[in-house]
């Protein structure tokens, strides 16, 4: 059995449209913008400002506000404790050279500079020395060789007098300016007449071709001109050593330290008239040259110095000898009452 497909009425279909249109024509007005759509009360509301606020008014109450601040922020003084740049790059060199100027009393750091000065001093007198010899080589040659001619052999050898006594000068100069700068100067006169035999040789051979009566025109200039390198060579083997003998003799410890080890420095003799103090003549009594009085006072101010810190509690005699100014026999003689006294209370 087939069912049959059913033929919609026209009348139905019209019916169908009208009503859709109906529907959509009342629902059209509902249709708004959203902003539209929003109630009443939740819209925003614009306040309104109050009569005479312009834009002037506004202006000049934002500074006396400001002014008002500003005041209450001027009587805090913490911005001014602040340090600036200025005075932070200031104190950094000033605590640079506070720990710079401590270094430098180290004793390690003093014997340092003494060392790089000594092998300078010696070095510039080395080279002063070996330049002097150098400048008067011309002169010893023209004397050495005559009138022999040019190139000839004896003029060729006359070159060589100069540099052999030199070398023999240097020996002996080097070797004592080691010595001296190890603490051990050579003392001997035997040396000494070496070093100014082979002077007096280079000065005579360079001054004689311009001395008066040996010269065909004497000129002044051209004598001190030949006889400079030997008169430096002179003055520099002169000074090296007694320069090289104080640097020997130098102290790196600061002034007034105590000292408690063993002493390095070479012995002292007995009291001078430099190293006694004020009031502390020489006498013939029983003290060996010193007045008990003396002694007792020293040794006084001695102990006032151990308890205030500046001398340790056993001092030697060198750090007595240091802090109270006086010579080594009263130095020892005061560290004897000490060590005697104990630790009496005075």
């Amino acid at each position: 059995m087939t069912a049959q497909a059913s033929t919609p009425d026209p009348d139905e279909v019209g019916q169908g449209i009208n009503a859709l249109e109906a529907y959509l024509a009342a629902q059209r007005p509902n249709q708004r913008h959203p902003e539209q759509q929003q109630p009443e009360q939740q819209r925003p509301v614009p306040v309104e400002e109050p009569a005479g606020q312009t834009r002037r008014v506004r202006k000049l109450a934002g500074q006396v506000a400001e002014a008002h601040h500003l005041a209450e922020l001027q009587d805090d003084d913490t911005p001014l404790l602040l340090d600036s740049g200025r005075v932070r790059k200031r104190r950094r060199k000033a605590h640079e050279a506070a720990r710079l100027h401590k270094l430098g009393q180290d004793p390690a750091m003093r014997a340092w500079q003494a060392a790089r000065m000594r092998r300078l001093l010696v070095a510039a007198g080395m080279v002063a020395l070996t330049l002097a010899l150098a400048w008067s080589t011309a002169g010893v040659q023209a004397f050495a060789a005559g009138d022999a001619k040019d190139w000839s052999p004896p003029w060729v050898f006359a070159w060589l007098v100069e540099p052999f006594m030199s070398l023999a000068l240097l020996t002996v100069v080097g070797a004592k300016a080691y010595l001296g700068t190890r603490g051990q100067p050579i003392k001997s006169e035997k040396l000494d007449r070496i070093e100014y035999g082979f002077l007096g040789l280079t000065l005579t051979m360079n001054a004689w071709p311009y001395l008066p009566g040996v010269a065909d025109t004497f000129e002044l200039s051209r004598l001190v001109l030949h006889i400079l390198g030997p008169i430096v060579a002179v003055a520099v083997v002169t000074a090296l050593p007694i320069i090289l003998e104080a640097f020997a003799r130098l102290d790196h410890r600061p002034a007034g330290a105590g000292v408690t080890g063993p002493l390095t420095a070479p012995a002292y003799s007995a009291d001078t008239g430099a190293d006694r103090p004020a009031g502390n003549p020489p006498g013939s009594g029983s003290g060996g040259g010193v007045e008990r009085v003396d002694v007792a006072a020293l040794t006084d101010r001695a102990r006032l110095l151990i308890a205030s810190g500046d001398l340790p509690a056993a001092p030697s005699a060198n750090a007595l000898r240091q802090a109270l100014r006086c010579g080594m026999d009263t130095a020892r003689r005061v560290r004897d009452e000490l060590r005697g006294g104990g630790g009496r209370d005075e």
